[in-house]
């Protein structure tokens, strides 16, 4: 069945030619062809201030490009997001983005015992990171604290399940051949919309 899917991409830079941005075309190609319905968000050519207390997280209108934002996440049944790893984590951007984005109101509301209604259940998503170490290193020896943050805290937090992920490591030292084995990954998941 053909999916609703947005892809967002979460490499800060603006100019274009880095892996995240390769993983993301030939996912976006690949789901195209599938005929899933595609929309892209890049983060790096948007507009938003970051939030600055917890009155503009709670009850702060967004700004139009996350209004839009917003209006493409709850058409889409599932998100892709891509990003590199940064100093361990997502980059500060994307970071800014998600609490711009998956705050109150949108995403979930609060109850007054302090628990929360989870408003984007029914959506999946698959986060693909980049990163110069290996892989493995990350996972096991970092244990993955970031990408297991933004699955739990964000996402599942919002109702987003299942989350699936995708570690692409020691990109610097990469050959061709490996890179291509990669993008051929990314597109057998557009292809399935997974």
């Amino acid at each position: 069945m053909p999916k609703r899917i947005v892809i967002i991409d979460g490499h800060p830079a603006p100019e274009r030619g880095h892996l995240c941005h390769a993983v993301a075309d030939a996912y976006a190609a690949a789901a195209e062809h599938a005929g899933h319905e595609v929309r892209r968000i890049e983060i790096a050519t948007m507009e938003f201030p970051l939030l600055r207390s917890a009155e503009d997280f709670n009850h702060g209108a967004p700004p139009p490009d996350i209004a839009e934002v917003q209006s493409a996440i709850l058409w889409a049944e599932h998100l892709l997001i891509v990003y590199p790893l940064w100093l361990g984590t997502m980059p500060a951007l994307l970071k800014g983005f998600f609490e711009q984005a998956i705050r109150p109101g949108f995403a979930i509301d609060f109850k007054p015992n302090g628990m929360w209604n989870k408003r984007l259940k029914g959506r999946s998503a698959r986060i693909v990171v980049t990163m110069g170490m290996p892989a493995l290193i990350y996972r096991w020896f970092f244990g993955a604290h970031s990408l297991k943050s933004l699955e739990r805290n964000i996402l599942r937090f919002a109702g987003i399940a299942p989350v699936r992920e995708t570690l692409f490591g020691g990109i610097e030292s990469a050959s061709d051949a490996r890179r291509q084995k990669w993008l051929e990954r990314m597109k057998a998941l557009g292809t399935r919309g997974a």
